[in-house]
Parts: C-alpha cells; sequence; structure tokens
C-alpha cells in the first residue's frame, strides 16, 4: 500500500508541477507583444518597364488585387513606367504580384522590386492618378 500511496504523491505533484508551468509559460506569453493583425506582413513596391502604359495595365492591377487581400495603389510614373505598392499577408501578396506578371509577361520587359516596412495605412488598392 505504501508504494500505491507515494506513486499517487509522485503523479499527483508532477500534474501540479506541469500544470504550474503552463500557467508560468501562458503568464509569460501575455506579457510578448502580440502581432497586429490590422498591420500587413509584407509590402513591396515595384517598376514595370515596357508597354506598361496606356494598355490598361493600372485598372487590370486594380481588378486582380479585389482576388487578394492586398491594399495599395498602382499609378503610371512621367518616365512611362508604372509604380504598384502592395501591402498585406506576404503570401498573397506573392501570389498578387504573381498574377500581374503573368497577365502582363508579354508587355512587362523589366520588373524592380524594393521591398517596404508595411503601413498598414491603406484601406483598399487603388489607381492613382
Amino acid at each position: 500500500m505504501t508504494q500505491s500511496l507515494s506513486h499517487v504523491i509522485h503523479t499527483c505533484t508532477t500534474a501540479a508541477l506541469t500544470l504550474l508551468m503552463f500557467h508560468c509559460l501562458a503568464a509569460a506569453r501575455a506579457d510578448e507583444p502580440k502581432p497586429d493583425p490590422a498591420k500587413p506582413a509584407k509590402a513591396c513596391m515595384v517598376f514595370y518597364s515596357g508597354k506598361v502604359q496606356g494598355v490598361g495595365f493600372r485598372a487590370t492591377a486594380a481588378e486582380i488585387a479585389k482576388d487578394y487581400p492586398v491594399t495599395g495603389w498602382v499609378k503610371n510614373l512621367d518616365d512611362g513606367r508604372v509604380q504598384l505598392l502592395a501591402e498585406g499577408p506576404a503570401e498573397a501578396v506573392d501570389k498578387f504580384l504573381k498574377a500581374i506578371r503573368t497577365r502582363w509577361e508579354d508587355d512587362i520587359q523589366k520588373e524592380e522590386s524594393e521591398t517596404r516596412t508595411p503601413t498598414g495605412k491603406f484601406k483598399s488598392f487603388d489607381v492613382v492618378k
């Protein structure tokens, strides 16, 4: 019977320590900064060269953006390029930019991409004049 009692005490002690560790870890994690779900995980500024103005590039980019949880803008530049800023979940931004490339593959001659710090300030994806 002594052996059974010591086994019960050991089991209860182990369970109590496990529960205590769980609560300590949960309390420690509560103090860690949590990612802001409203702030996008990725931002990318892209400059497109080629036959990208006067062909509906901006309107098509805005239409494609509706299929992805991305925000930002697209505009024509005076030098003939198109500039695009996309923010959102990393995978969504990557897939959106791939869809742009796929749609305009015959017209884009050069694509320059820069990683930016996401701002989260955009609520939609818009054509900028």
